[in-house]
């Protein structure tokens, strides 16, 4: 078992980790709230790519992943 020093080091830094990461998260999000507010509304209209195309991504991103973790899984999974 570690002494208590090493135990209450780890308890500082888990707890000194989650508050920066709380803090950081809530100032990023108050960042994006007011660049919302200041940038005037405009309609934010998604790219016009087409069934096709989305299907074909999907198709390629599929095969891609399929050849580059095939050899891993089949190696597990014997």
């Amino acid at each position: 078992m570690a002494s208590i020093l090493a135990q209450e080091r780890l308890l500082g830094a888990v707890l000194g980790s989650a508050f920066a990461g709380v803090m950081i998260f809530e100032q990023r999000r108050d960042i994006y709230k007011t660049i919302a507010q200041n940038q005037p509304k405009s309609e934010m209209k998604e790219p016009n790519c087409g069934n096709k195309s989305r299907f074909e991504f999907g198709h390629y991103w599929n095969k891609a992943v399929d050849q580059t973790f095939g050899p891993a899984i089949q190696m597990l999974s014997s």
